[in-house]
């Protein structure tokens, strides 16, 4: 089938959320009925908005989206919004319809299989639609996000960094449903080898000329072909500049010469002009984070935690588990058990300083980094944020430490809550820098970041020089991180 035959197509495309910010400028691209695709883009790109202008939440401020006629479209969001945690889970997937949905248990259970989340217990399957939505696990909730798009049974399902959160079951158990499902998805995430299982195209969203390059071939053969290309643009370029260069000197020289020189002269200053009209924009591919580090206050004492007891939860039923861990000043101690076992819940616990049988050294500052970032003031700008835990408030260092973590003068201005998830993760590894922890509690630090940023923020917790707790279901990440001990809360025997 033809590209122009597409079940969506973009004609002409702008859209901008103000006159300084465009994220589309006549964007052109169409999507196949069934067809399997990657969305690409830096951090900040626009990747959700152009989810947004698809699914019809946004309206283009020029050009055409056509949608073939009769299409159901359904977004799997990125997070959880925080006014639907209190909701219960039948709630929260009644809201998906427009209108009342009669004995909608069965769907509900129908999706539930579908995402490895409904319980094999039926005594638990009985109150477990009335459980609030708060009281799941990132990673269950990320199944829960999932099914509440799949509910609707969409002709195009949109998935936007579906395995943040996900432990490696979960992730092979929905690679496995995509490469079975016979619909249209189009899918954004970082993970690339989950992605090159099932992509069969990638439409590239160009941050310099913000249009959307549109390839063929899975996730790997396409980065290797956009890598190719920038190489070539940048040889052509070389060679260009140095046409330039001799061109100019030339100039120069027989200027000098006067008489009919100078007519020479102008030939090559034309030649200098054409040759620099020849020159090709070479697209700003992802850039990269600085190498930073974070400091670990000074005077941190040997021991900095010591946990007695902790919960665990078995067949959805908290259970206390006696123990005697004590971490001291430079070790590093890394919590690991599959999703709904209770890691954030002993993460928040912890960070908070009110789990069970724990105890923190006095005047030990703690730096807790969130999944879903709601430790952060989203109503707060980037900069009141940062600057709000330096103890010497320098605003030079503070604009340092942002520009290194790709946050420029204009990002520095905006609300936490108009980011990108994947911007916010930047800001949160900024804030540690800045903040100075002895104690460093992180809960999937690689959510929602690009992967380009991840080997750096691997290396910076590697040396970090304080005690710190991590909980990754990126296997690839914590092995380039120092870990002195494991905590395995689904250790048979407990």
């Amino acid at each position: 089938m033809s590209r122009n035959a597409g079940l969506i197509t973009f004609n002409g495309v702008s859209y901008e959320h103000d006159s300084t910010k465009p994220i589309l400028i006549e964007a052109n691209f169409s999507i196949r009925r069934g067809a399997k695709m990657t969305l690409m883009g830096q951090n900040g790109a626009g990747k959700s908005t152009l989810f947004a202008l698809v699914s019809g939440i946004l309206k283009p401020d020029h050009g055409d989206i056509n949608i073939m006629p009769q299409t159901t479209i359904a977004v799997s969001r990125q997070v959880i919004p925080q006014n639907e945690m209190a909701l219960t889970m039948r709630a929260f997937f009644e809201k998906r319809f427009p209108t009342k949905v009669y004995d909608i248990d069965p769907k509900i259970d129908e999706v539930l299989e579908v995402v490895n989340l409904l319980p094999s217990d039926p005594e638990v399957v009985k109150g477990f639609k009335d459980r609030l939505i708060g009281s799941f696990s990132g990673g269950q909730q990320a199944r829960l996000l999932l099914a509440s798009a799949l509910i609707e049974q969409p002709d195009v399902l949109l998935l936007d960094e579906p395995t943040n959160n996900l432990d490696r079951e979960g992730i092979a158990h929905l690679t496995e449903f995509l490469r079975e499902y016979r619909k249209t998805v189009v899918v954004i995430s970082h993970d690339a080898d989950f992605l090159n299982a099932f992509t069969q195209g990638v439409l590239y969203l160009n941050t310099q000329t913000r249009t959307v390059e549109q390839y063929d071939g899975n996730y790997h053969d396409v980065v290797k072909e956009i890598a190719a290309r920038v190489e070539k643009e940048r040889r052509k370029n070389a060679q260009l500049e140095k046409e330039i260069r001799e061109n100019k000197e030339k100039a120069n020289f027989f200027a000098n010469k006067g008489g009919g020189m100078r007519l020479v002269a102008k030939r090559m200053r034309e030649k200098v002009d054409e040759y620099e009209e020849n020159k090709v924009d070479v697209r700003k591919e992802d850039r990269t984070i600085r190498s930073f580090s974070i400091p670990a206050a000074a005077g941190v004492p040997l021991e900095v935690l010591k946990l007695s007891s902790y919960k665990v939860i078995r067949n959805h039923k908290a259970k206390d588990v006696p123990c005697d861990i004590i971490l001291k000043r430079g070790e590093h101690l890394q919590i690991i058990g599959p999703n709904g076992i209770g890691k954030t819940t002993l993460l928040e616990s912890l960070a908070s300083g009110h789990a069970t049988g724990e105890q923190v050294a006095s005047g030990v500052t703690i730096g807790y980094y969130r999944q879903d970032f709601s430790n952060l003031d989203f109503d707060q700008t980037v900069h009141d944020c940062l600057l709000s835990v330096m103890k010497k408030k320098v605003e030079e260092d503070m604009r340092s430490v942002a520009a290194g973590f790709l946050i420029n003068s204009d990002l520095i201005k905006t609300r936490i809550g108009l980011l990108s998830e994947g911007q916010k993760g930047l800001v949160a590894f900024a804030r540690l820098v800045l903040l100075q922890p002895g104690l460093l509690i992180l809960d999937e630090p690689t959510n929602h970041i690009n992967f380009r940023h991840i080997p750096v923020i691997a290396e910076a917790l590697n040396k970090y020089e304080g005690a710190m707790i991590l909980v990754s279901h990126v296997p690839e990440f914590v092995e380039q991180i120092r870990i002195d001990n494991v905590l395995d809360l689904d250790k048979k025997g407990r």
